[in-house]
């Protein structure tokens, strides 16, 4: 834990393509880029990794009597407040021993037009098709790489995701717009629909093949270069979920239903005012007349009006 404090994180360097630096804010997202070294989240996975290590051998008998990452202060083995009564006020609980004080990190949303430039550096076909589908369905990296051709109903316009964990489809729908940039792509590759074949996404340069995770990140750094931007594949997906609760005719539950969140407290995370919203309203504010000062029927009488409100005379 002490070392990853300190130490320097190998997937990330001090200085970028683009010339910036790290933990420098980029001026085309407003977000800020990642620092060199481990994030207080990652460390805090870290330890819940061990633990969980540790508690499944202590389980099974493998492993040490005692688990080396210690626990909570406020509970043992038991979850913190599992026991406690709805009525009465939760207990302090305090981290624990070796755990960081992560801070809440907003929602990295995309502007508008800031996704429009995103979307006009995309070279090919695929690239659209691969944006469209994850800003108008919010699928996760994995998600959207597992996707084969039948898991696509254009008739009702849905597309089928692999879960995160339990791996089972889920329908979401998408817009018309993703589908005619999937049509596009699905017109330009040969083999597609071939004996054997059964993924949706293959790289376009030759020998084909299955595109991965990381030929996924260099279809986005590509886009970022031309644009001096940092987006990311998971800023997509924020992108689609801020632009859901900025519905108003959408529940909060229906939200949670789209983003296949389990439970509602991850999708009210997403449920926070964004900044170039805050300042659209806030020239709207500005602009808008002050409102007038409210007169007195005009039935009263204004002598009995003047004795019982001199201010008003």
């Amino acid at each position: 834990m002490l070392w990853s404090r300190v130490a320097k994180n190998r997937q990330r360097r001090a200085r970028r393509r683009d010339g910036s630096l790290a933990g420098s804010v980029n001026p085309v997202t407003g977000k800020r880029t990642f620092p060199e070294g481990y994030a207080a989240s990652t460390i805090n996975h870290s330890l819940s990794a061990v633990k969980m290590f540790y508690d499944y051998h202590l389980l099974t008998g493998f492993g040490p009597v005692v688990n080396p990452v210690p626990l909570q202060r406020s509970h043992d083995m038991d979850r913190a407040g599992s026991h406690r009564s709805p009525i009465e006020p939760a207990p302090p609980n305090g981290r624990a021993p070796y755990r960081q004080r992560a801070r809440t990190k907003a929602p990295r949303a995309l502007p508008d037009a800031v996704f429009d430039d995103f979307f006009a550096a995309l070279p090919s076909n695929r690239n659209r098709a691969i944006v469209s589908i994850a800003v108008s369905s919010g699928p996760r990296a994995d998600e959207l790489l597992r996707m084969r051709l039948e898991d696509i109903d254009i008739g009702r316009q849905l597309v089928a995701l692999e879960g995160k964990g339990h791996r089972e489809l889920e329908w979401v729908p998408a817009p018309p717009d993703a589908f005619l940039w999937l049509a596009t792509y699905l017109a330009e590759t040969e083999h597609l629909g071939s004996e054997g074949v059964t993924g949706l996404w293959w790289t376009i340069r030759r020998p084909t093949r299955p595109s991965t995770y990381w030929a996924l990140r260099q279809v986005l750094n590509r886009a970022n270069e031309r644009l001096g931007a940092n987006v990311t594949f998971h800023d997509l997906r924020h992108t689609y979920a801020m632009r859901l609760m900025d519905d108003p005719n959408l529940l909060i539950t229906d939200i949670q239903r789209l983003m296949r969140h389990r439970s509602l407290a991850s999708t009210q995370i997403h449920a926070r005012a964004r900044i170039d919203n805050l300042v659209r309203k806030m020239r709207e504010h500005y602009a808008r007349p002050a409102p007038a000062e409210p007169a007195p029927d005009p039935s009263y009488d204004p002598a009995a009006m003047a004795v019982l409100f001199p201010g008003l005379a």
